[in-house]
């Protein structure tokens, strides 16, 4: 296979592996990212929705009467009693916040500058505010601060908390898991690329093959006849280089056919033929070709699907292929209803020796036989010899 097309649809493969897999990567982590700040958002509003409604219900419940503040409903209240922080701050504007009620502990509050912060936050906004703050011994909480009125003012604000830590614990779990599922699927995706690239490869690659073999078949074909006209020129037989001649211009006909089928540049005509009548005609041609030549047609009559020139050339490169290598001895054409056989009585196949030799005609056969849905078969004939068979399928 010539090196450089070979390295060519290598470096497409490749190309395609990799398009495949940064297409397939692109679109997981774009909808990895999506996923995570969806659910990074839900959990963030998630918990600002419990701790609002911890301070807001909380802030409701406890009551000031001209600056003083009731906090007897915290002892009975429901909401008091859910797990997680809670305060009550009570000041004026333009001073610091006290502290009026704590559980569990100041301790779990923020610091007095962070907690007078919150406190005119509220003052300003005169709304629920929520803030990620770092308590006293150290511990990260999520903040609702809700404002307390008396009358038209804020006279106090109730804080409620509670520990993000399992809800951002349970967020980074879906990160690697989405992390671990998306390189797994962009592996899976490189290897189903690069799969399917040397399918889609295969044909290219098997037609490169083929196309070397027929090259290399064809250019020792053609350098015998090269070399025996040569020699035939310098010797001054006309007649023999007239022949040779000939027989060059049929091979390089089939080369040219055989190129603009695969090209599509030339369609394959099948129409129903006499078999029988062709092969009769094309012995007859190389019986005047081949002037002394020792050839048989047995023929029955048979219908066949096919190409007429196509076929004509392949029954004419098997007879002269068993004329050509049977040594010039005796060569029987049998027309059948499953094909055409040739048979010559030469010295056959060496010992060893793969009874499907190459060579340009024989490569043309198995292509022509192809091209109409049958085959080829070479083997040894009894007595001595070889036989080559062309099988067809019979017309309708």
């Amino acid at each position: 296979m010539p090196r450089p097309a070979v390295a060519r649809l290598a470096r497409l493969r490749r190309g395609l592996t990799v398009l495949f897999a940064s297409t397939t990567a692109v679109c997981l982590v774009v909808l990895a990212f999506v996923a995570v700040s969806i659910d990074g958002h839900s959990r963030a509003s998630g918990l600002d929705k419990e701790v609002g409604r911890r301070s807001d219900g909380l802030a409701r419940a406890v009551w000031m009467d001209k600056g003083a503040l009731h906090l007897e409903p915290l002892a009975e209240d429901a909401l008091a009693r859910e797990p997680g922080a809670l305060a009550v701050l009570s000041g004026d504007v333009g001073t610091a916040p006290v502290v009026r009620f704590s559980r569990p502990g100041e301790a779990e509050l923020p610091p007095p500058g962070r907690l007078d912060a919150l406190w005119h936050q509220v003052l300003d906004e005169q709304n629920t505010v929520y803030a990620t703050e770092t308590s006293r011994d150290g511990k990260t909480l999520r903040w609702a601060v809700s404002p307390v009125w008396d009358d038209d003012a804020i006279g106090a604000a109730v804080l409620a908390a509670d520990d993000p830590g399992p809800d951002e614990a349970d967020h980074l779990l879906l990160v690697r898991w989405l992390a671990l599922g998306c390189t797994g699927l962009v592996l899976a995706a490189a290897f189903v690329g690069h799969v399917l690239s040397g399918r889609s490869m295969r044909p290219a690659l098997q037609a490169l093959a083929r196309q070397e073999q027929f090259l290399a078949e064809a250019a020792h074909e053609l350098r015998t006849p090269l070399a025996t006209l040569r020699v035939t020129l310098e010797s001054g037989s006309s007649v023999e280089a007239a022949g040779l001649v000939d027989r060059m211009g049929r091979m390089m006909g089939g080369l040219l056919t055989r190129a603009r089928i695969e090209a599509g540049t030339q369609q394959v005509e099948a129409t129903p033929l006499r078999l029988d009548q062709l092969v009769e005609q094309v012995v007859d041609e190389v019986s005047l070709a081949h002037s002394g030549a020792d050839l048989t047609v047995t023929a029955a009559p048979v219908v066949v699907d096919g190409d007429p020139d196509l076929l004509e050339q392949a029954v004419r490169n098997l007879v002269e292929n068993a004329l050509r290598h049977g040594g010039g001895t005796r060569v029987e054409v049998d027309v059948h209803d499953g094909g055409v056989t040739v048979r010559d009585h030469g010295p056959g196949f060496t010992p060893g020796a793969a009874p499907d030799g190459h060579g340009i005609g024989l490569a043309i056969v198995r292509w022509v036989a192809s091209l109409h849905g049958g085959s080829v078969v070479l083997g040894a004939a009894p007595g001595g010899g070889a036989v080559a068979e062309l099988c067809l399928e019979r017309g309708r």
